[in-house]
C-alpha cells in the first residue's frame, strides 16, 4: 500500500523537478542534436525516479515486478549521458556501429534484470524500512554498465570544456558538475550500499538525480544555455492560466461562474497574444545576433584575405622589381652604344620599350608603397624642410612635359608666407609630385596651377587644372585603392588608381588630409592636402605603427619620443 511519508514526498518532488526540466528542454531545447540528445537522458532520468515509487509503495503486491522496473530504467541513464556527451562534444551523431552495440547492449541488460535468478532473485519486505533485495551471480555485471558509460561521459564533457571558451565553456563545466556530483552520489547510495547489503539510502539517489536539475537551471538562468525570456514567460503565463482556470471551475455560485469564465477567457487571450510577440521578438534578436554572428566570422576571413593578398604583392612586386631594372640596364647600355651602333629606327623602339618599362617600374613601385603601408613597414625621416623648394624642384622636373602636350605651368610661391614644415620631405615630395604629373596627364589643354599657402597651425598645398574634372561620386572615392574616375572612361590615358591611395597614406601620416575637389565634367579640378607645421620638433626617424594602428597620425609616436633619431 502506497504510503505518503516524508522519503516518497522527496522522490515525487523529484520527478516533478525533472519533469519541469524535461518539459522545457523539450520545448526549447530540441534545434540542435545535442539539445535533442540531452533531453532524452534527463527523460531517462525522470523515467528511474518514477518507478521509485511504485516499488516502495509495493504497488499490487508485485514488490519485484517493480524492482526489475526500477533498475531496467535506472540502466538508461547511464547510456543517455554518454550517448548526449558524445554528440554534444563531437557536434555529429555517434557512429552507426556504436548505436548497434548500445542497443545489443542494452537488450542484455533488460534480459539480465528480468531473469529469475541472474540479478534479481527476490525482495525481503522490511516493516517500517526499506526493502532488501537478493542479489544474483551477475549483478556485478550491472554496477559495470552503470559506471564505464558515466566514465565515458565525463570524458568527453571534460574535453569538450578544455577546447571550449567563454559562455560555452561554463555552461559544460555547470553540465559536468552536475552529473559528476548527481551521479556518483547517486552510484553511491543506490548500486554500491545496496550491493553490501545496506539499503536504507536506497531513495537518496532520487535525491540526487536533481542536482543535474539544478545545475542545468543554473546554467539556463546564469549563462543562457536556454532562452529563459520565453522560458519564464510562458511559464508564468500557464501558472496564472491554471490558476484563473481553477477559479472557474470551483465557482460556488452563477455570478462568480460568469465573472471568473470571462477573467480566464479573456486572460487566455491576451497570454496568448503576449507569448507570441515575445516569442517573435526574441526570435528577431536571435536571429540579428546570429547575423552579426556571421559578419564578424566573414569580417575576420576577409582581413585574413587582405593581409594573405599584402604579402603576396609584396612577394610578387619584389621578384619584378628586379628583372625590371635589369631590362631598364640593358636599354640603356644599347642606346649608348654599348653594343655596337644603333639606327635611328631601333633607338625610336628602344626608347619606346624604356617608357613602357618606366611605366611597369612605376607600378611595382606602388604595390612596395602600398605594401609596405598595410604591413606597418614604411620609414618616415621628419625633419623641418622648405616646402618652397621642394615644389619649385617638382615643377621643374615635370615643366618640360607639361610644355610637350601644350599645357603652360603656373607656380606661384606666396610671398611672406612660412615655408619650413616639419615633414619627411621624399614622401611629401611624391605627394606633390603625383598630383602635379596627373594634373597634366589628364589636362587635355589649359593651364595646370600649383600653390600653397598657410592655413591654420599648417600649410595647403594645390594643384588645380582645366581639365577633365569630374563628379561628386569621384570626389568621394578618389583617394581609395584602385579607383579611378568616371571621367577617364573611355581615354586613352593609363592609371591603376595606386597613387593618390599611397599619397592620402602619406599625408595622413604627417597627421594631415587630403582633397579632391571639382565643379563638374570638363570644368576642371583641384587636388590638394594639409599637414601641420610641427614646430620646433626634432629630427627623428620612425616607422608606421602595424596594420590595426595604420590610420592613426605619425606625429603623435613623434611626440611620445618613439623611433629613432
Amino acid at each position: 500500500m502506497f504510503e505518503f511519508d516524508f522519503r516518497n514526498l522527496i522522490v515525487l518532488i523529484s520527478l516533478a523537478i525533472h519533469g519541469v526540466l524535461l518539459w522545457i528542454l523539450s520545448r526549447y531545447g530540441r534545434k540542435t542534436r545535442g539539445g535533442r540528445a540531452y533531453a532524452m537522458a534527463i527523460l531517462a532520468i525522470a523515467g528511474w525516479v518514477a518507478p521509485m515509487v511504485l516499488y516502495r509503495g509495493n504497488f499490487f503486491g508485485e514488490v519485484v515486478l517493480w524492482a526489475r522496473v526500477l533498475y531496467i530504467m535506472a540502466s538508461f541513464t547511464s547510456t543517455s549521458f554518454m550517448i548526449f556527451t558524445m554528440i554534444y562534444a563531437r557536434e555529429k551523431p555517434i557512429p552507426k556501429w556504436l548505436q548497434f552495440f548500445l542497443f545489443i547492449e542494452g537488450l542484455f541488460i533488460v534480459y539480465l534484470c528480468l531473469h529469475p535468478t541472474w540479478m534479481i532473485q527476490g525482495v525481503t519486505l522490511v516493516p517500517n524500512g526499506e526493502d532488501v533485495i537478493q542479489w544474483g551471480p551477475l549483478y556485478s555485471l550491472y554496477v559495470q554498465h552503470i559506471s564505464l558509460p558515466f566514465l565515458v561521459g565525463f570524458y568527453f564533457l571534460y574535453k569538450k570544456m578544455k577546447i571550449s571558451s567563454g559562455r560555452e565553456r561554463k555552461q559544460v563545466r555547470s553540465i559536468l558538475l552536475g552529473y559528476f556530483l548527481g551521479s556518483n552520489l547517486a552510484m553511491v547510495t543506490n548500486l554500491l550500499l545496496p550491493w553490501g547489503g545496506y539499503f536504507d539510502l536506497n531513495w537518496l539517489g532520487q535525491f540526487f538525480s536533481t542536482l543535474v536539475a539544478a545545475f542545468t537551471t543554473y546554467a539556463i538562468l546564469r549563462y543562457k544555455l536556454l532562452n529563459i525570456k520565453i522560458v519564464a514567460t510562458e511559464g508564468f503565463l500557464i501558472i496564472l492560466n491554471l490558476f484563473l482556470f481553477v477559479r472557474f471551475i470551483t465557482s460556488d455560485s452563477l455570478r462568480d461562474f460568469s465573472i471568473n469564465g470571462a477573467t480566464f477567457l479573456i486572460v487566455f487571450i491576451i497570454s496568448y497574444v503576449l507569448l507570441l510577440s515575445v516569442t517573435k521578438e526574441i526570435k528577431q534578436r536571435e536571429e540579428l545576433a546570429q547575423l552579426a554572428q556571421s559578419l564578424e566570422r566573414v569580417n575576420l576571413r576577409l582581413q585574413e584575405l587582405d593581409r594573405q593578398k599584402t604579402e603576396f604583392l609584396s612577394i610578387a612586386s619584389h621578384q619584378l622589381r628586379t628583372p625590371l631594372s635589369i631590362i631598364k640596364g640593358y636599354i640603356e647600355l644599347i642606346m649608348d652604344g654599348a653594343y655596337g651602333k644603333t639606327t635611328k629606327k631601333l633607338r625610336q623602339t628602344l626608347t619606346d620599350m624604356d617608357e613602357s618599362n618606366e611605366r611597369l617600374v612605376k607600378l611595382v613601385d606602388e604595390f612596395l608603397d602600398i605594401t609596405r603601408i598595410e604591413q606597418g613597414r614604411t620609414k618616415y625621416s621628419f625633419d623641418t624642410h622648405d616646402m618652397e623648394e621642394m615644389i619649385n624642384s617638382v615643377v621643374d622636373e615635370l615643366r618640360e612635359r607639361g610644355e610637350d602636350k601644350g599645357l603652360k605651368i603656373i607656380w606661384k610661391p606666396q610671398k611672406g608666407s612660412e615655408k619650413n614644415v616639419y615633414m619627411d620631405d621624399e614622401k611629401v615630395r611624391h605627394v606633390v609630385f603625383n598630383f602635379v604629373d596627373n594634373a597634366i596627364k589628364y589636362t587635355p589643354e589649359g593651364t595646370v596651377t600649383v600653390t600653397y599657402k598657410t592655413e591654420g597651425e599648417g600649410m595647403a598645398v594645390r594643384v588645380n587644372d582645366t581639365g577633365l574634372g569630374f563628379n561628386k561620386e569621384d570626389e568621394a572615392n578618389f583617394f581609395q585603392k584602385f579607383y579611378r574616375g568616371k571621367n577617364v572612361e573611355g581615354s586613352n590615358v593609363n592609371g591603376t588608381g595606386l597613387g593618390i591611395y599611397v599619397c592620402r597614406k602619406f599625408v595622413e601620416a604627417h597627421g594631415g588630409r587630403v582633397w579632391a575637389k571639382s565643379d563638374g565634367l570638363g570644368k576642371g579640378g583641384e587636388f590638394g592636402f594639409w599637414i601641420p607645421f610641427n614646430k620646433g620638433m626634432k629630427p627623428k626617424v620612425v616607422q608606421q605603427d602595424n596594420m590595426d594602428k595604420k590610420t592613426k597620425p605619425i606625429e603623435k609616436a613623434v611626440e611620445a619620443g618613439s623611433g629613432q633619431e
